[in-house]
């Protein structure tokens, strides 16, 4: 369970807020040399300004397929510009209507940590439910409790790291 919130944190850090953050583009798939590969494997990842990130490719002959890659990448918005060595990536400044659909996507993001949370909950409760023969009633009782109260302290990290996410979206 608590790596389940790890990954949603991980995801809400891919949903972009008014300044850009390398790590929005860390896990963009590139086609190197037919292999899907994370941007951050290919490059390293600057942000000199706000608006603005430069991509330096570690293998020059890449440089296409990362700005294919960023500009093709749903939800980001970006526009990559090719000088011959590096990829400078300038997102646009973020409308209020946007910034509502960004909430939209984080919340989906968090409500899927949510399902993984309670399929993990559900698969833990089925063993216990499977050792209550060799186990008292007594015992199973109080680890289904337990598992319930580790259950509800996850959901609730969830839903703290939603809220500060969606705050921090909607801050202009």
């Amino acid at each position: 369970m608590g790596k389940a919130v790890e990954v949603a944190k991980d995801d809400f850090n891919t949903v972009r807020t008014g300044r850009i953050n390398p790590a929005l583009f860390q896990k963009i798939p590139v086609d190197y040399y037919g292999t899907p590969t994370p941007l951050a494997q290919l490059a390293s990842l600057q942000a000199p300004e706000a608006r603005t990130l430069i991509v330096t490719p570690y293998d020059k002959t890449a440089l296409k397929e990362i700005e294919r890659a960023i500009a093709t990448f749903p939800n980001l918005g970006a526009s990559p510009t090719n000088d011959g060595t590096i990829v400078r990536v300038t997102i646009p400044e973020l409308t209020q209507d946007r910034r509502k659909e960004f909430v939209k996507i984080v919340k989906g993001k968090g409500e899927d940590a949510k399902v993984a949370i309670r399929n993990i909950r559900r698969r833990a409760k089925d063993d216990l439910d499977a050792q209550k023969t060799e186990v008292g009633d007594d015992e199973v009782a109080r680890a289904e409790k337990e598992l319930e109260a580790i259950t509800k302290s996850h959901v609730d990290s969830i839903d703290e790291a939603l809220k500060k996410k969606e705050a921090e979206l909607l801050e202009v």
